[in-house]
């Protein structure tokens, strides 16, 4: 079979541990048997990431900026145990931070649907799309305890010598407060992002703020939103039969868990925290969700699974025993960033290949062959596959559909 010719590299970044070991796999059988692509590499493994000071993540983003196609493994972000472990120089932060403050853009997490694996939601039949502003809020609050009566204030000083002050409480005795911000352009930023994703899926879109309770700041949120949407994306919105809302978060939880699923829901940052981890319990597995980091203006993207390294099944594979880890998210990080390029090259023999092999994956577990956590959710009965079995499965039936 005649390999697909893809005319422009894919930035891809390795990681650590059992993900790297399955990305490996997943590289060798699936994608380089199929695809004549340029891969630029960059190995975002810890020992490599101590070994460059961390400068191989900032080169990998800025790699992917100049392509605007990422491919990354699951990488570990390390704590005291991890630098003990690994004789690390320092804690090194997150890669998936450090990439994210050189992109930009926002998070989406997605669920891929196996209709033979339970949902906690039997209702949820399409995937629920959470795009999460992962900027300011309650995650760069200054907090602090009250130690006492006294008055709490709030002062801002402007450039211009311009003061706003509000007096914010008057404690009759001990406490505690917190004070928190964000930023015009990151909102707009928040904005453009899910509004070009949800364009990409062909989804309805929708907002949720408590913007009845914080007038200004999450008023702020709506009133930005549909700013940008009434300027820039509502003859798009149109056009693609799909529409923009605003609803109140409570409401929204409500609506979620009535509704089938099938749009993308725009979170301020902690309800895009909680809610993604709620919707990937709701659709059955954390192994079965997707991670796409997309700029604002929608020509970059990085995609990855959202799960971590498996440590578990590393320990075992480093003692020599089989592993039955799952695969799927992996893959869907390779098949989503295929998607953009072929999105970007105008490639339709590339993106046949991007939803042909996810639609395998699917199918393939559909049809039974699944790793243990999977086998798990369906039943006792079910039989399961070790992990470079059912890598097997995936590659002959992408085989026979790719003809």
């Amino acid at each position: 079979m005649a390999k697909i010719k893809v005319a422009n590299p894919v930035v891809e970044l390795d990681g650590d541990e059992m993900t790297r070991i399955i990305w490996a796999l997943i590289r060798n059988k699936l994608i380089l048997p199929y695809l004549d692509v340029t891969l630029e590499y960059y190995d975002l493994g810890m020992e490599h990431r101590d070994a460059t000071d961390d400068q191989v993540t900032v080169d990998a983003a800025h790699a992917i900026q100049k392509h605007g196609v990422g491919v990354k493994c699951a990488t570990i972000t390390p704590d005291e145990a991890r630098v003990e472990e690994f004789k690390l120089k320092k804690m090194w932060r997150s890669p998936n931070g450090t990439i994210r403050n050189i992109l930009g853009g926002v998070i989406f997490r997605e669920p891929i649907i196996c209709k033979n694996v339970p949902r906690l939601v039997p209702s949820w039949t399409q995937p629920i799309v959470i795009g999460r502003h992962a900027y300011g809020d309650q995650y760069r609050a200054t907090d602090f305890r009250v130690p006492g009566p006294g008055k709490l204030t709030v002062k801002f000083v402007g450039n211009d010598g311009k003061i706003i002050e509000h007096e914010v409480f008057d404690y009759p005795n001990s406490g505690v407060a917190m004070v928190m911000y964000n930023l015009d352009g990151s909102i707009r930023d928040f904005a453009r992002a899910s509004m070009n994703y949800a364009l990409n899926r062909k989804y309805p879109l929708y907002l949720s703020t408590k913007n009845t309770i914080l007038k200004a700041y999450d008023g702020r949120f709506k009133d930005l939103f549909q700013e940008i949407f009434d300027a820039e994306f509502a003859s798009r919105f149109k056009a693609a039969g799909i529409t923009y809302e605003h609803r109140l978060i409570d409401d929204m939880v409500a609506a979620a868990l009535k509704w089938s699923g099938g749009y993308v829901w725009a979170c301020k940052n902690y309800d895009g925290d909680v809610q993604s981890d709620t919707v990937a319990q709701g659709f059955g597995s954390l192994g079965l969700m997707t991670s796409v980091l997309m700029t604002p203006d929608g020509k970059t993207v990085e995609a990855e699974a959202a799960h971590g390294t498996v440590t578990r099944h590393y320990r075992e594979h480093q003692k020599g025993n089989s592993t039955s880890t799952n695969s799927i998210a992996s893959i869907f990080a390779w098949t989503r960033g295929f998607a953009h390029r072929a999105k970007l090259d105008g490639n339709e023999k590339l993106d046949k290949f991007a939803h042909t092999l996810e639609k395998v994956c699917v199918d393939t577990v559909e049809a039974g062959f699944m790793t243990k956590d999977l086998a798990l959710l369906v039943g006792p009965e079910q039989k399961w596959l070790t992990t470079e079995g059912f890598l097997d499965k995936v590659d002959e039936n992408l085989r026979k559909a790719m003809g």
